[in-house]
């Protein structure tokens, strides 16, 4: 309910789901809202789709901990139970990020053996996609909150990029040793002693991150989400200049033409809505955080996220991996306790 296109995008995005091979979909908002709209799309009392009523919506003007507070009944809270509760295994939400994150959080508590949670983008690289994590949901981190993200962002790799070991790299400003300030430092240390839960290949430079060289970069959310929110930026300056040049001369709008089939496949590379939403990894339970402007084709893109997360058992292989990765990272320092 809570997305800036309005429930009724929500629920054609549902339609387009329920045409392939998708689990069940529990739509959590006001009925007397949404039932209108499952008639119009030819939805109501469909065997694969239930509704369950909440009848507050949290806005995005809402300030997150307030909103957990006093509006009880919001469709994000309930959604958030229905998975704290076992009646569901993913929530999906274009609603208030901080809201979604804290309620997350505070609800489903953190899974064994994490302090802090993370989001996980995916973003185009040379030859195909990267996993960004921590991508803004922690902006100051402490080492073990970095290699917790490295082992949530492998997982999340293998499920939704499909990779059987994918490479692990941990951002600074250079690849040799020492280089980087002493959370870099110590992370890399923690990191390499873990080298048989992760794929870990050691650090990587800011011109590494958009080439063929890792599949998850590592980073605290403060560097993450400034490097998400400049991708996004530059990439919209980029398809904005280039269509102002091709549009310059009738020479190049005919050669713009000419390559009408490269630029339709290089804007599809770059959709946001390939994926649909970002995980909010580290919690007991999954969230995908989609973005409040999402269209029904990426909400649509991130229900069959889900049916993999789900399909994958993600959560119950990061918990496993995790407590591997504690217990390795940890062996030679028998005076570290993990909260």
């Amino acid at each position: 309910m809570g997305g800036d296109l309005g429930p009724a995008e929500v629920v054609a995005a549902v339609k387009l789901a329920l045409a392939e091979e998708i689990d069940p979909i529990v739509l959590v908002g006001n009925q007397a809202e949404l039932d209108p709209l499952l008639r119009l799309q030819g939805l109501l009392g469909h065997p694969k789709l239930s509704v369950v009523h909440a009848s507050e919506v949290i806005t995005m003007e809402d300030k997150p901990l307030q909103a957990l507070k006093r509006k009880k009944d919001s469709s994000m809270l309930r959604a958030i139970e229905l998975v704290k509760n076992g009646e569901a295994r993913v929530v999906i939400s274009c609603g208030n990020t901080g809201a979604l994150m804290a309620g997350g959080t505070l609800r489903l508590r953190m899974m064994n053996g994490v302090e802090r949670p993370a989001l996980a983008a995916v973003i185009p690289r040379a030859e195909g996609y990267f996993i960004l994590i921590d991508a803004g949901a922690n902006p100051e981190a402490r080492p073990e909150h970095l290699v917790h993200n490295a082992v949530l962002g492998a997982n999340y790799a293998k499920v939704i990029l499909g990779l059987s070991s994918p490479r692990v790299g941990l951002i600074t400003i250079g690849t040799e040793e020492g280089k980087g300030n002493a959370l870099i430092a110590e992370t890399h240390e923690q990191l390499k002693k873990i080298t048989s839960v992760i794929n870990y290949v050691g650090p990587i430079e800011g011109f590494q991150v958009f080439r063929n060289t890792v599949d998850v970069v590592v980073c605290d959310g403060f560097v993450g989400n400034t490097l998400l929110k400049t991708w996004e930026s530059l990439a919209k300056f980029i398809t904005t200049m280039l269509k102002e040049e091709l549009q310059k001369n009738p020479l190049r709008m005919t050669g713009a033409i000419l390559a009408k089939g490269a630029f339709n496949s290089l804007k599809a590379r770059m959709n946001p809505d390939r994926y649909g939403g970002a995980p909010l990894l580290g919690v007991r339970g999954n969230i995908l955080k989609a973005h409040g402007s999402s269209n029904r084709h990426a909400i649509a893109s991130a229900i069959r996220a889900a049916g993999k997360i789900i399909h994958h058992d993600l959560y119950h292989h990061i918990e496993q991996d995790v407590a591997r990765a504690n217990e390795l990272r940890l062996a030679s320092s028998p005076d570290t306790t993990v909260n």
